[in-house]
């Protein structure tokens, strides 16, 4: 946590400056000597070479070393941007969970400008194909008088993992403006010219990133804290929620004020495979349980020395915060102390192979709640955190989903400006343990709330002196009925449509697609907590 640091404008790699000389103090290190050594031998597959030294020693990654990372080898297809159906929504730019797509607005004569620079005309082309004519930044500005933009989306190929989230996102909307394409021997060349030629471009101007539009956050530089490059699997629900996150903190505060303590679990593993690191922000990783308890004294410590304006975060999974962490979460909200928490919740252990946790469905099948012929699944019912927060004196609680991103952005800036304790509380959808898609962790993210197995929520103290007057269900659909009916087709949306949707209730479903006794259970269950936010929020 105390190393200084120079943002470098076009890498976005954050480099650290020395007591002069290429010697180490206690809490500096030469970054570039890093890059040059550590990173390019392992890039390099040379890191048996490299001698242990005092980075290992301290378990010390520099900032944004994951921008190095090459994934470029690992999936066969890539997306292809069709710019002629693009309406520049943001979706893919904020839901790719490897910061993989970039987007970017720029004027039409500063963009003809650098094309005309590129020799190639068969390049040339190919980065025009890049950008285009949308209503929001060139037909609405035009009519107004002013000069109009280009928008541009942008593939890396070193980040991208062939997930196909954006695709499946950008079809869900009706636009199709994106879709998967075999890899061919030219195609990682030009699209890595493509991203080279983004970061060569100007930054966004501010006068098209409207305030009032929460996904526009992502055109700003200062929005792209999370650099991708983290070793989490395709499609990862959890990185879309951390990159959303530090966007939304990063437009509204910057990097030199925001400070993360990150409990032991899947985020601190693909956030530290060493030496590649994907954040801009300083942040630790403590043991297990006492992420918070570890941030109450980081907090003390900056509140003696003036800070009391930085953000210091808490993230950590269902497993740290829900179960063995829980007594440390509760001391911090009863604290009082302006200190805030981001809950990744994929409802069991995902790091240790997906054990079940109390944040764990009713009926779900993890490991150590198998599906057996005397005992079908998890039985005990799922703990409600963002009910138990509730009742913790003044603190702020939301409940959200990257899916909804209006909703979520909603939820951390208020979190983030509230004067207290706050605990978000996130769906992630976790592929391999919740048996789904690698391009459907939005999707089921966004099922989850439609079919009331996590409704999302906002309860701020600041509302008034009753729990209705501060708690509000917007975002959730039907919102005073039991369930959601999808207006064109009559269909019902609820607990046992999603569990068909997921190999964790599979076996709980006979040959004729009768569900068991036991996942009714678990939707009478989702079903009760949905009643008792009604009635908490004033709707029953």
């Amino acid at each position: 946590m105390g190393v200084t640091t120079d943002t470098v404008d076009i890498t976005k790699v954050t480099k650290t400056k020395t007591n002069g000389g290429s010697g180490y103090s206690p809490d500096i290190i030469d970054v570039q000597d890093f890059f040059d050594q550590v990173v390019t031998s392992y890039n390099q597959g040379a890191d048996d070479d490299l001698p242990a030294d005092i980075r290992v020693a301290r378990s010390i990654v520099p900032a944004g070393t994951g921008i190095l990372r090459d994934f470029s080898y690992i999936a066969p297809e890539i997306p292809e941007f069709i710019h002629e159906n693009c309406v520049a929504c943001m979706t893919c730019v904020n839901e790719c969970p490897d910061t993989a797509i970039l987007g970017k607005v720029v004027e039409e004569d500063v963009l003809e400008a650098e094309l005309s620079q590129i020799a190639n005309p068969k390049e040339a082309d190919f980065m025009r194909r890049q950008f285009a004519k949308t209503n929001k930044f060139y037909t609405v500005p035009q009519r107004k008088g002013e000069k109009p933009g280009m928008f541009g989306i942008f593939i890396d190929p070193t980040k991208c993992k062939g997930c196909a989230e954006c695709v499946e996102a950008c079809e869900d909307l009706g636009y199709n403006a994106l879709k998967m394409i075999q890899k061919e021997d030219t195609t990682v060349p030009i699209y890595q010219k493509s991203i080279n030629f983004f970061r060569k471009l100007p930054p966004t101007p501010e006068r098209f990133i409207n305030d009032r539009v929460a996904v526009d956050m992502m055109l700003a530089e200062q929005s792209l804290l999370y650099v991708g490059g983290a070793g989490s699997c395709a499609g990862c629900g959890e990185a879309t929620v951390l990159r959303m996150w530090l966007a939304a903190l990063g437009y509204k505060y910057g990097a030199e004020n925001i400070g993360i303590v990150a409990a032991t679990g899947c985020n601190t593993v693909y956030g530290s495979t060493y030496p590649f690191n994907p954040y801009l922000v300083p942040w630790t990783n403590s043991l297990f349980e006492n992420a918070p308890a570890d941030a109450i004294g980081i907090r003390l410590r900056w509140n003696q020395l003036g800070w009391q304006d930085k953000q210091l975060w808490v993230i950590g999974g269902d497993g740290a915060m829900l179960d063995i962490g829980f007594q440390s979460l509760s001391r911090l909200m009863a604290s009082g102390l302006n200190i805030k928490v981001l809950v990744l919740d994929t409802q069991v252990y995902s790091n240790t192979g997906g054990q079940s946790s109390t944040a764990s469905f009713t009926a779900q099948e993890t490991k150590m709640s198998q599906f057996g012929s005397a005992v079908h699944g998890k039985q005990e019912l799922r703990k409600e955190l963002g009910r138990i927060a509730m009742m913790h004196p003044n603190t702020f609680v939301a409940q959200t989903v990257a899916s909804i991103p209006n909703h979520f952005y909603k939820a951390v800036l208020e979190a983030a400006s509230f004067d207290g304790p706050a605990i978000v509380n996130t769906y992630t959808t976790c592929q391999p343990e919740h048996g789904v898609g690698d391009n459907m962790s939005r999707h089921q993210s966004k099922l989850a709330v439609e079919s009331r197995a996590f409704p999302v929520f906002i309860y701020d103290p600041r509302k008034g002196d009753t729990i209705r007057e501060r708690l509000s269900l917007q975002g959730n659909p039907a919102q005073k009925e039991d369930w959601y009916v999808v207006p064109k087709t009559g269909e019902r949306i609820d607990f046992i449509s999603f569990a068909r949707t997921e190999g964790r209730f599979a076996k709980h479903f006979d040959k004729d697609g009768n569900p068991s006794p036991s996942l009714l259970a678990a939707q009478a269950d989702r079903l009760a907590n949905w009643h008792m936010l009604q009635e908490m929020a004033g709707l029953r």
